[in-house]
């Protein structure tokens, strides 16, 4: 049976310059679906690029009524621990409604959002073709930018393919954007495979 878990977690306060700070979330992903290019898979998000998600899926799929975001309120307040886990919760519930769509998961962009860091400006340019690499390439990249997994590690050496070893090419041109702050994965004991 497939199934896909999406954790929304780790909310952390990000400077952008001396006036402005935002918070991201740690998306945390473990599956067994066919339809993910990595099994495993952690990246920061913040809420802006979760509504850029919700438009870009929303006019790929106009007959489909999209879940809707936590509201973004003009009284939200990034020192209440309440009101950031709020829009967490929120925000792990819209992807939860999101990965249950098959017609959503077809998506690359969700891909490329759910697996990278890379900015959505990058994600639609790699999705329209006007990258050096495809969307299974930059999985592939940031995945071996950011070993946290020690279990798919293993399986990729078992099994590795020409894919894996074209898209360790430092000639990809693949970085990624200024949002990689560090992510502090760790696959926790209830995701590993027995």
């Amino acid at each position: 049976q497939e199934f896909v878990t999406v954790l929304v977690r780790d909310p952390r306060t990000q400077k952008e310059d001396s006036w402005h700070s935002y918070i991201d979330y740690e998306i945390f992903i473990h599956t067994n679906s066919m339809c993910f290019t990595r099994k495993t898979s952690c990246v920061r998000r913040r809420f802006r690029e979760f509504v850029w998600l919700r438009q870009r899926l929303q006019s790929n799929a106009v007959l489909i009524q999209l879940p809707e975001l936590p509201s973004k309120t003009p009284f939200f307040n990034m020192n209440n621990p309440h009101h950031v886990d709020h829009r967490r919760q929120g925000l792990q519930e819209f992807l939860e409604k999101i990965l249950q769509d098959t017609l959503l998961l077809s998506d690359s962009r969700l891909h490329l959002f759910l697996q990278t860091q890379l900015s959505p400006e990058d994600m639609e340019a790699c999705v329209s073709g006007q990258t050096k690499y495809s969307v299974a390439d930059a999985i592939h990249k940031f995945a071996s930018l950011n070993r946290r997994f020690p279990i798919e590690d293993e399986e990729r050496k078992k099994g590795k393919n020409d894919a894996d070893s074209d898209s360790e090419s430092s000639s990809s041109g693949l970085r990624p954007s200024d949002d990689s702050i560090s992510c502090g994965c760790k696959a926790s004991p209830a995701s590993e495979e027995s």
